[in-house]
């Protein structure tokens, strides 16, 4: 195979080297296939990636070698390609690059990216969300089937407080729900709802959903992750490759599909075809804003009428107030 070839995306040339490297060894796909794949979805998936600061994981030598990363823009990243600045928990900064048009896709494909981890933010305003994400996490135990049973049972919680939820595989066994809302609150406040709906939806389900940090006491219930909604917390994005072996592909669904699919049905080679197909049921969700009122108020509830407050941060967070002490329970019962 040729030591490059260019392949178009919304009238830019992109130039894409060492296609006949294999990314995905058991089903041989090589980087082209790659290319190739985010050639096709690019126009869907920018709608997940469009303006938003997004770090790459970067496969340079496939799915079973190392990857890292990619948080501060690369050197070579061009001229067309704009950032925005960032700041981490640490108070520390970096220009993540910000995709606005399909060549930035297949641009980043060519570095060996997989996966996008946009932020829930846009350039303009980069402390502010504009989404709400839950991620829905099968523990051991668990399966694709039980995160689809908490999926139901969240978007009747989401209705309940005047809210729409879009689902998607996360490419794996779990399930990610986003909720588009209006860019009014702090990474903080969208974090305590995501709480709040976590608890809501343990408190209908106790013995298959659960929201405590510690593994140790998750059990094999589904966890509700709310930390994915913490500042520098990322979520693979809507039709990013995941390092599977298969392929399979962070895929949108209509919330009438749940029942009736799997993870493995959504890859490299059928995602496409898909889309072509059935369209992207993400299409809608930019014509969509909603507000955290009614879930800050059921936050409130939960503290005030049953001592429900602060949960764990991630270990790299500053200590929030009233934040639990990040101690393994079973360790802090030894000490």
């Amino acid at each position: 195979m040729a030591e490059s070839v260019e392949l178009e995306a919304g009238g830019r040339l992109v130039r894409i080297s060492n296609p006949g490297k294999v990314y995905y060894p058991e089903p041989g796909y090589t980087k082209l296939d790659v290319a190739r794949y985010y050639q096709a979805v690019a126009e869907a998936a920018l709608r997940g990636l469009r303006d938003r600061p997004t770090t790459l994981q970067r496969f340079v030598d496939g799915v079973e070698g190392d990857f890292f990363y990619q948080k501060r823009a690369p050197k070579n990243t061009p001229e067309w390609l704009p950032t925005a600045r960032i700041s981490f928990p640490s108070g520390r900064h970096a220009d993540e690059i910000c995709p606005g048009e399909p060549a930035a896709v297949l641009w980043a494909a060519n570095l060996g990216s997989l996966t996008f981890h946009p932020w829930p933010v846009r350039r303009a305003d980069t402390d502010h969300p504009d989404e709400l994400r839950i991620d829905l996490d099968p523990q051991p135990g668990t399966d694709f089937a039980d995160a689809v049973r908490a999926a139901h049972q969240l978007r009747e919680v989401l209705a309940e407080h005047g809210l729409r939820g879009w689902p998607k595989t996360s490419g794996g066994r779990g399930l990610h729900v986003y909720v588009p809302i209006r860019p009014d609150w702090t990474f903080a406040e969208v974090r305590r709802c995501a709480i709040a709906l976590g608890r809501a939806l343990e408190h209908r389900m106790p013995e298959q959903v659960t929201t405590n940090w510690w593994k140790e006491e998750r059990g094999a219930r589904v966890f509700v992750d709310y930390n994915q909604m913490a500042r520098d917390r990322t979520i693979a994005s809507a039709y990013s490759l995941r390092a599977r072996p298969q392929a399979t592909a962070s895929t949108p669904l209509h919330w009438e599909e749940l029942d009736e699919v799997a993870p493995l049905d959504f890859t490299l080679r059928t995602v496409p075809a898909r889309l072509a197909e059935v369209g992207d049921p993400n299409a809608s969700m930019a014509e969509h804003a909603f507000g955290l009122e009614s879930v800050l108020e059921l936050a409130d509830r939960q503290e005030h009428e049953h001592g429900l407050g602060e949960l764990p941060y991630p270990p790299d967070h500053p200590k929030a107030p009233g934040e639990p002490p990040r101690v393994q329970p079973s360790r802090a019962k030894k000490e």
